[in-house]
C-alpha cells in the first residue's frame, strides 16, 4: 500500500500533546512498517534527524496548506490512503482517508474558542468524520463525543490510546532553580485556559493553605503558556501561586518529580499526557472524573469533580497528609502508565491500515 502521512504537525516550534502525537506516532509507524510505501508530507523543512531515512516532500505554501497545497500534491502522487494525526483530511483528495479525531473540546466548551476556531473545527472535524475510511480516536470518550455530535457509525472508530514516555527527570534542584519553583510544590502542567480549570485549582489551593500553618512553605506551581481567555484574576491575590510559564521538554520530567502532586481537574480531556507522564516520575495525580480522564487514570489517581473546589482541596489534604496514600498512588502509577506504549499503539494503527 502507497501511505500517505500529514507530517505537518512534527515541526511546529512549541510541541503539545497533538504535536507529541504525531511525531512520536509516526517514528514508531516509520520503526516497525514492513509492508507499507510511506511518504511524508510537510509544510517546512523538518531536520534532517526528524525522521532519518524516510520519503519526505516538503511542500510551502502561507495559507489553507492542507486543502489547497497538500490536495495538490496528493492528486499529483496519487497515494491509496491519506492518514492525518490531527483532525483535519482536505476537502478534496484521492483515495481512502484516515484521520485522528484527538477531541471535540470546541463542542463541549465553545467559549474556549474564539468565533473563527469554533466555526473551522465544526466544519473540518464533521467532513473529516464523514469522509474517513477509519476514525482513530484517543479514547474512549472521544469515541463516544464523535457518535453524540456527529452520529458517526462506531464501526468506523478505533479507539487506540497514545503512548506516553517517561520524561527523563534529571537535576530536580536545577530545575527548580532556573524555573524559581519552591521545594514543596502541588503542579499544575498545561496551557493555562479555561478548559483546563485553572480558577478552581487556585481557589482550592487557597482553600487548602487556609487550614495550614502561615509559615507553611508549600506552593502552587502552573506550569505552562497561557493560553486564549487566560484570566489574570485567577491568580491576582493569591499568595504562594507561581507562573514559570513554558517549560521546556528537557525539564518536565523533573519539574514533575519535584510536585507533591500533580493537579490536573481538567473540565474536558480527550487524552491527557500529564497525568501519565506524572505517574512515570512516580508523582501522585489528583484529576477529574470526567471525560476521558478516569479511563487513563483507572485505580492510580485520585478521582474527583471538576466543578467542586472542596473535592479538590480534600485531595490535596489527603496527599499532603497520608504518606500510605502517597505511596499506593505512587506505585500504582507507574503499573498503570506503562499500559500506554508507541508500539502498541502502532501494531493497532498498521493493523487498521491493512482492514481499509
Amino acid at each position: 500500500m502507497r501511505l500517505a502521512i500529514d507530517a505537518s504537525r512534527t515541526t511546529v516550534a512549541r510541541v503539545t500533546g497533538t504535536e507529541r502525537y504525531a511525531l512520536d506516532l509516526i517514528r514508531a509507524v516509520l520503526r516497525h512498517n514492513t509492508d507499507h510505501q510511506i511518504t511524508l508530507y510537510f509544510r517546512d523543512q523538518p531536520p534532517l534527524d526528524l525522521f532519518p531515512g524516510a520519503d519526505t516532500r516538503v511542500i510551502p505554501y502561507p495559507r489553507l496548506w492542507t486543502h489547497v497545497r497538500l490536495a495538490q500534491e496528493l492528486y499529483k502522487d496519487r497515494p491509496d490512503v491519506l492518514w492525518t494525526p490531527a483532525h483535519t483530511l482536505p476537502f478534496v483528495f484521492p483515495g481512502k482517508g484516515i484521520v485522528t479525531v484527538h477531541d471535540l473540546g470546541y463542542k463541549v466548551f465553545p467559549q474556549s474558542h474564539t468565533p473563527n476556531q469554533r466555526r473551522y473545527l465544526e466544519l473540518s472535524t464533521c467532513w473529516s468524520a464523514n469522509r474517513a475510511s477509519v476514525i482513530f480516536a484517543d479514547s474512549q470518550a472521544t469515541a463516544d463525543d464523535l457518535t453524540r455530535f456527529y452520529r458517526t457509525p462506531s464501526r468506523k472508530i478505533q479507539v487506540i490510546y497514545p503512548g506516553v514516555d517517561a520524561p527523563p527527570i534529571g537535576d530536580i534542584a536545577a530545575a527548580r532553580k532556573k524555573y524559581r519553583l519552591p521545594e514543596r510544590y502541588f503542579l499544575f502542567l498545561g496551557t493555562l485556559q479555561p478548559r483546563k480549570n485553572i480558577q478552581r485549582i487556585v481557589q482550592a489551593f487557597r482553600q487548602w493553605r487556609s487550614t495550614r500553618p502561615k509559615d507553611d512553605p508549600t506552593g502552587l506551581v502552573l506550569a505552562g503558556s497561557t493560553g486564549w481567555l487566560f484570566d489574570a484574576s485567577w491568580v491576582i491575590g493569591a499568595e504562594h501561586v507561581y507562573l514559570p510559564g513554558y517549560v521546556e521538554d528537557s525539564d518536565k520530567g523533573a519539574i514533575y518529580a519535584g510536585a507533591l502532586a500533580l493537579v490536573f481537574p481538567s473540565l474536558y480531556e480527550g487524552f491527557g499526557f500529564p497525568i501519565l507522564e506524572a505517574m512515570l516520575c512516580r508523582t501522585p495525580v489528583i484529576t477529574s472524573n470526567s471525560s476521558s480522564l478516569p479511563e487513563l487514570a483507572g485505580d492510580a489517581a485520585l478521582l474527583v469533580d471538576p466543578l467542586d473546589v472542596e473535592a479538590i482541596s480534600s485531595a490535596m489534604d489527603m496527599i499532603s497528609e497520608n504518606d500510605d496514600l502517597r505511596q499506593r498512588l505512587t506505585e500504582r502509577g507507574v503499573t498503570q502508565a506503562r499500559q500506554f506504549t508507541w508500539d502498541r499503539a502502532t501494531h493497532q494503527v498498521l493493523h487498521a491500515l491493512k482492514q481499509v
